[in-house]
């Protein structure tokens, strides 16, 4: 009977994992596909942006959320969606100017950057897998309004990394905090299609 029950709940472990990797792959190609119109409107313009830059621009798109979160309305009417979206799309556009070298040119062709920019989603995914595997799909139990509170924590730990010149004693780095904002808005973005409240 045990054994029975065991494999049952395996085989529904398997389904939500497949479930999971397929809405994050619809939310990420949703993403991509901006970033890459985006990329052909203004070129690589973003390269001119520093790390904490670009940490502040997530920080203003995650605060925003939250604001709203907190007062019930917004006055200006761009979607919660499109603030998730750039979150994600800055956080990818951190991860590879950790990875350009740094006489990298500042314009890079547009097939450059959405070859970058899956190679880093396809490394987010590999942490989305071994994380789901170890807490068992615990962020769909989240409300959206903690899952903005936990980027937020983020970004507050990032930016302190960064006033610390990028030294830590025992936590990880930057990118690490990059990569998980990543996954905490995706999974923001996967309840908010199935209907869930944004609060």
């Amino acid at each position: 009977m045990w054994a029975l029950r065991s494999i049952d709940f395996k085989i529904k472990a398997k389904k939500l994992i497949s479930q999971t990797l397929q809405e994050y792959n619809q939310v990420v190609q949703r993403c991509k596909d901006t970033f890459v119109k985006k990329t052909k409107d203004y070129g690589t313009a973003w390269r001119v942006l520093r790390l904490p830059s670009i940490t502040d621009q997530i920080f203003i798109k995650a605060q925003r959320i939250r604001s709203i979160q907190e007062k019930g309305k917004q006055l200006v009417e761009d979607d919660i969606r499109d603030e998730f979206v750039g979150i994600i799309n800055y956080c990818v556009i951190a991860l590879m100017q950790l990875s350009l070298p740094e006489d990298a040119e500042q314009t890079l062709p547009a097939e450059e950057v959405e070859r970058q920019y899956t190679h880093h989603i396809e490394e987010n995914i590999k942490l989305l897998t071994a994380k789901n595997h170890d807490y068992g799909e615990a962020w769909r139990d989240m409300r959206v309004s903690s899952i903005t509170d936990i980027i937020l924590m983020k970004l507050y730990r990032t930016k302190q990394i960064e006033d610390n010149e990028g030294q830590t004693l025992i936590s990880e780095g930057v990118e690490a905090n990059y990569r998980d904002m990543i996954n905490y808005a995706v999974f923001a973005l996967i309840k908010l299609d199935a209907g869930e409240k944004v609060q």
